[in-house]
């Protein structure tokens, strides 16, 4: 799959995330949408296209008509805004749509920007709305959860290649480890592996610090053919089954494996080419398969990889440096995009305590509900 002309990372800039009960979702999202300008030197006015990454915004606070809702409070008006919808890899799909456009020449300079409004709505109605990612006509309806869903996958992961709970527990431990020095991080607390492990469950085998947060934020990040200094080198989206009973082996994600190969191809770059990544940590299982199926470790091994200490700052290949959903949180829409905001940092060298000593070609990778949409990113300094 080629595109024309290269596409360019000429702005980034988000919240942090958290709960903030005094911002509502277009605030949240015009802090972001305004930090990304700033940094990109550009006006409002510069802008030819918006594209919003939003998963439930009008379950989570009544709000339907995002797009436009949000583009004209940033000053954007008579240009297209649209909003996708890809579960938790909304603004990852977003993002790809967007890289589309400028690459064939639609558009010169965007905005993408994901952003999600979660905490307005009590615990209960959240698993609810978020269970509306699943297949509502099926598992869902008779009582399933992503939790649940995630324990499963966990479980039979466990069967298969015996992973065990201190697996699961080190990709926790790291992944707080690294967001106690985010400052935008949601929970920035330090745990021990014998904390991780002795947690209440959730749904076994996971615990809770096996889960990511209930979040708010917004991320988002300016598009260019001319004028940025990160290059998009790979992207691609891929789908597979919504239903975990329709998929062939659920200790692997079809979806991630596809658009890995479409990005990797795309990029001239094999997965031992890449230096740092930001997974898709919805739960700590959901990073062990990704390195899997993104062939960082082989088949198996990405919980031992992770207890080997391999995905840490200082090992053969850093994941989630930001501290991941686990810690930094998961404000659902905003999530791909905010992967994105973190890579630029690290190329850019200004993660502060978290920068990495190799960063000049990182990968980020944003799933949807069970493994339904994957999009995987490649991003290069230039």
């Amino acid at each position: 799959m080629g595109f024309g002309r290269k596409v360019t990372i000429a702005g980034a800039g988000k919240t942090p995330f958290g709960a903030f009960p005094d911002k509502d979702l277009r605030a949240l999202s015009v802090e972001a949408g305004k930090k990304a300008l700033a940094d990109a030197g550009l006006e409002p006015s510069a802008i030819q296209a918006f594209y919003l990454g939003n998963f439930a915004g009008p379950e989570f606070t009544s709000q339907n008509h995002l797009a436009p809702y949000i583009s004209t409070a940033l000053g954007m008006t008579g240009i297209p805004s649209t909003r996708f919808e890809a579960a938790c890899a909304s603004s990852g799909a977003a993002f790809f749509h967007a890289y589309l456009a400028v690459s064939a020449g639609v558009y010169d300079t965007v905005m993408v920007l994901g952003a999600e409004k979660m905490t307005c709505q009590p615990t209960p109605r959240v698993a609810e709305i978020l269970g509306g990612a699943g297949d509502c006509s099926g598992e869902m309806r008779v009582g399933s959860t992503f939790p649940s869903v995630f324990g499963m996958i966990a479980r039979r992961h466990m069967h298969d290649f015996g992973t065990t709970r201190e697996h699961l527990s080190s990709v926790a431990v790291k992944n707080h480890e690294n967001g106690a020095l985010n400052p935008d991080a949601q929970m920035r607390k330090v745990i021990t592996l014998e904390q991780a492990m002795k947690a209440r469950y959730i749904a076994e085998p996971l615990n809770l610090y096996d889960c990511s947060l209930v979040s708010d934020g917004a991320a988002g990040v300016i598009l260019s053919a001319e004028r940025g200094d990160v290059l998009v080198r790979g992207v691609a989206q891929a789908s597979d089954y919504v239903a975990l009973e329709e998929k062939a082996d659920i200790t692997t994600f079809p979806a991630v494996r596809e658009a890995a190969r479409q990005a990797y191809a795309m990029a001239g770059v094999a997965a031992a080419d890449i230096q740092f990544a930001e997974l898709h940590d919805c739960f700590t299982i959901a990073e062990i398969i990704a390195m899997e199926d993104l062939d960082f470790t082989p088949r198996g091994r990405g919980g031992f990889a992770s207890l080997a200490g391999e995905t840490r700052r200082c090992g053969r290949i850093p994941i989630n440096a930001s501290g991941g959903l686990k810690s930094k949180g998961h404000p659902v829409g905003a999530t791909g995009v905010g992967q994105i905001c973190d890579v630029v940092q690290q190329l850019r060298g200004r993660a502060g305590e978290r920068q990495l000593q190799r960063a000049s070609l990182g990968l980020t990778q944003n799933l949807g509900g069970s493994g339904a949409t994957c999009v995987v990113s490649i991003l290069e300094r230039i």
